[in-house]
């Protein structure tokens, strides 16, 4: 039946779905209720009405889960940053697993209904793991402020005290506001199209190095800010301006100039350090990160005669986990910065600028083959031109990285005729949200 806009019903939750809301049947119906809980009863308004499904509202909580918690965060609800922060974490850890099973359950992949889906890495404290924020910043109420926009808005929640950031990187930005209110920087707005309009900081684990890139639409003038700012933290090491003048969602365009500082900073991972230039992709949890590595490590189970390529390189930090393990290593990324990075922190590798799905079949028509091939790409997932020339060459060994359930479901309808899934191993990189990576060990059949 088709619900109606406002109508009100009642409705057990069955499970927690993809994106971390609750999910019942009301009369053949499926209704989707963020907030609500695997269990629980609630009284709910319905918010909008498809054909095949609903969204709607809790207006009152009838019975509570056992796992249902007070989240930590007092702008929880008006941020959306974290979706699941009201469920007590052991519970997260297996929603994560079982998130997994889901989109395996519709994308229905050869022989997924054996496939191992092992139990969720987690953190130990799953707090302040995000070394790196992008917050936007706006001026209201005579004062430039930081934050995200709420869920489908341009409305700025000003974040101040993020219970998921890293504290160095949350007192940075503080100051960051305050020095561009005092110094009367230009801020961007969508209506004059002009000034700093979002300002990135990442803080590296390993050696506390931080590096800042202020992003505007147009230049600016920030010599006193960045005396002030690396007076107060000498951990500050690089700060850099990118310019984007497009009037999109995009973060970043295409020009980014170093202010002040070092042209990179140091970060580790496993046995190893690295560099990191300030537009170098690098995952955003180093603690989670070591334990994603390590995993994708055991999962290949590499040998000295292996040819490896690493899809989607980013700075080779994966492909330098390998490096004394196999006899080549090849990789490859879009964004320039991160090869030369990856040229640094691998030396004797080969990596270009380029998209795999174009690089892989170059180096194939070539004449490399590669025996074995790790692949960690954005939420998208694989390119449908390297999918087919992942089937078409076959290398022996493959690891799929994935930060999205469903895309890696996607893939694995095509890679599982080819390949065996011994197995996928979930790891809790995004704690307090509905977000997991995931490690998948793929053997030639």
């Amino acid at each position: 039946m088709s619900l109606k806009i406002n109508q009100k019903i009642p409705l057990k939750i069955k499970k927690i779905g993809i994106n971390g809301e609750g999910v019942g049947n009301f009369k053949g119906t499926t209704v989707f209720v963020p907030g609500a809980l695997k269990g629980e009863e609630v009284y709910a308004e319905i918010v909008t009405s498809e054909r095949n499904y609903a969204t709607a509202k809790v207006l009152k909580l009838n019975k509570k889960s056992p796992h249902r918690v007070v989240p930590m965060c007092h702008i929880y609800k008006q941020c959306g940053g974290c979706q699941i922060m009201h469920l007590a974490y052991p519970q997260q850890l297996l929603f994560k697993q079982d998130v997994l099973r889901q989109a395996l359950q519709k994308f229905k992949p050869q022989g997924y209904e054996t496939y191992e889906v092992r139990q969720t890495i987690g953190m130990k404290n799953p707090e302040h793991y995000r070394a790196k924020l992008q917050f936007q910043t706006r001026f209201l109420g005579e004062k430039v402020r930081a934050g995200l926009f709420a869920e489908n808005s341009h409305k700025l929640v000003e974040i101040k005290n993020c219970l998921v950031q890293d504290e160095t990187t949350q007192a940075i930005i503080n100051e960051v506001t305050e020095l561009l209110t005092f110094h009367r920087i230009p801020i961007y707005n969508e209506r004059k199209f002009d000034g700093i309009r979002t300002v990135m900081v990442r803080r590296a684990n390993h050696t506390g190095e931080v590096q800042i890139i202020f992003i505007s639409s147009t230049l600016v003038e920030l010599t006193r800010t960045i005396a002030s700012l690396t007076e107060k933290f000498p951990e500050i090491k690089t700060i850099a301006l990118n310019i984007n003048r497009k009037k999109s969602s995009e973060i970043y365009g295409d020009e980014t100039e170093i202010l002040w500082g070092e042209r990179a900073i140091l970060e580790g991972v496993l046995d190893y350090t690295f560099e990191l230039s300030p537009r170098a992709f690098y995952q955003l949890n180093p603690e989670q990160t070591n334990v994603l590595y390590r995993e994708a490590v055991k999962a290949m189970a590499a040998s000295a005669d292996d040819d490896l390529i690493d899809a989607y390189s980013g700075t080779g930090t994966i492909g330098r986990a390998f490096v004394g393990k196999v006899r080549s290593i090849r990789g490859m990324d879009v964004i320039a910065a991160s090869i030369e990075d990856a040229k640094v922190n691998v030396p004797d590798g080969i990596y270009e600028v380029g998209t795999a799905e174009t690089v892989v079949p170059k180096w194939v028509a070539e004449g490399f083959r590669a025996t074995a091939l790790i692949v960690d790409p954005p939420r998208t997932g694989l390119d449908d031109k390297l999918l087919e020339t992942i089937i078409a060459t076959q290398p022996e060994k493959m690891v799929y990285v994935s930060c999205n359930v469903s895309t890696l479901a996607r893939d694995l309808v095509k890679l599982a005729t080819v390949y065996d899934v011994k197995y996928i191993q979930s790891v809790d990189m995004f704690p307090h949200t509905a977000r997991t990576e995931a490690v998948v060990k793929l053997v030639r059949k």
